[in-house]
């Protein structure tokens, strides 16, 4: 199981940016597939977007975006392959919330697994993202 730790949150105003980091404690992250969720006040925790891995190796990666993200958010993978890194712009008040970071090595016969919480072994404690209207 893969231990993880964000950072980069804080307080921004609207309309401004900031990039979230998610690095392994343990083991590299270079053969997982990584995802962002986010957890808003008073609601459930919302998938954002995962980096898919696949180990054929001879495909690039894959991302998606939620829609509520889409155009804004985009996450990338480090040159050191042992961090994933979300960069958030134009945010607003609605983007507020607790961000996380998951990891699988698991290998999915369909994209689709990789938009489920379950899908994911290893998680990081979050990171507090105020955006101030």
């Amino acid at each position: 199981q893969v231990e993880l730790v964000e950072t980069g949150g804080g307080l921004v105003p609207a309309g401004g940016s900031l990039r979230l980091s998610c690095a392994s404690s343990g083991d590299t992250l270079t053969k997982s597939s990584v995802a962002w969720f986010r957890q808003l006040p008073g609601e459930e925790q919302e998938f954002v977007s995962p980096l898919i891995w696949h180990a054929d190796g001879a495909t690039s990666e894959t991302t998606y975006y939620s829609d509520s993200v889409e155009g804004r958010f985009t996450i990338s993978r480090g040159n050191g392959q042992n961090a994933i890194y979300r960069q958030m712009n134009n945010l607003g008040p609605e983007d507020t919330g607790v961000y996380y970071c998951a990891a699988t090595t698991r290998v999915y016969m369909s994209d689709y697994f990789y938009w489920r919480k379950d899908s994911y072994s290893g998680w990081g404690q979050g990171t507090q993202v105020t955006v101030d209207s």
